[in-house]
């Protein structure tokens, strides 16, 4: 199974290019995030005629939203609320023997304290949620994917040092991202795959007059595998694992590349 996460900012913008990717890279699964639509406004029939024909929407008007997109046919579809918001930040569906699970962290806002800002607060109040709720067994197959909107590891982000106070990097964020991961036994893909020592970046500001230059990225943008599935994510080895960079070159991209995974499923 191939599956990729994307943070497409507004699906409907950029339907042509989530088209081009699912023709060149033929993924099993897509998850979006923030597709920025409402369920009965997802652009189902461009996905279809690519051959995607099994879609799971959980869609907000205007901002937030996520969806899954298959080829392989999709069961028990499951949208959770956090923090007593259904502002459509999750969608969990099964294919293809695995459950899996596509999350839109909040961003967070600017200010990393939570005493002033109230959206620092409501993202550390989803992480509790996501790290105290329901976790795959011992022996479930399961994935976990999405936009997290936290570099948890030194390297993934330009400067360690400089982003340590920068909402996505600060420790109280990372701390508590590890205790999600823990929880459920995640094993984070990228670093599992990868060289510690390797820059791993999903996300380029919009700010950046040329991001390639200025490669001051992130990794914000997630693949994580039950203990069921661990042996299966690193039976591949680095290849299995991807971050398709050039897509944040396309004209009118989203800030995000999407973010691959093949394992044995």
């Amino acid at each position: 199974m191939k599956i990729t996460s994307w943070n497409i900012n507004s699906v409907r913008l950029r339907i042509d290019q989530v088209v081009n990717f699912l023709t060149r890279e033929a993924p099993d699964v897509l998850c979006l995030q923030e597709i920025k639509c409402n369920n009965d406004q997802f652009p189902h029939k461009p996905l279809i005629a690519a051959g995607y024909e099994h879609h799971a929407v959980h869609g907000q008007g205007g901002h937030h939203g996520v969806a899954t997109v298959s080829r392989l046919p999709l069961s028990k579809i499951e949208r959770r609320a956090f923090c007593a918001k259904d502002d459509a930040r999750h969608i969990a569906v099964s294919a293809g023997g695995v459950r899996i699970h596509n999350y839109y962290v909040p961003a967070g806002g600017d200010e990393p304290d939570p005493a002033i800002n109230e959206k620092f607060a409501h993202k550390l109040n989803f992480l509790a949620e996501m790290r105290d709720g329901p976790q795959p067994g011992a022996r479930s197959k399961a994935i976990l994917v999405g936009d997290l909107n936290i570099a948890p590891h030194e390297n993934d982000v330009w400067s360690h040092k400089q982003l340590l106070k920068v909402v996505s990097h600060t420790p109280v964020e990372t701390a508590l991202l590890e205790e999600v991961r823990c929880a459920g036994d995640w094993m984070d893909t990228a670093r599992a795959l990868c060289q510690d020592d390797e820059k791993l970046y999903s996300w380029w500001s919009y700010r950046a007059r040329d991001w390639r230059a200025s490669n001051r990225g992130r990794r914000l943008d997630h693949v994580w595998v039950s203990k069921a599935l661990h042996k299966a994510a690193l039976a591949a080895g680095p290849a299995g694992f991807q971050i398709h960079t050039d897509c944040r070159g396309w004209e009118r991209p989203s800030d995000h590349a999407p973010v691959s995974l093949t394992l044995d499923v």
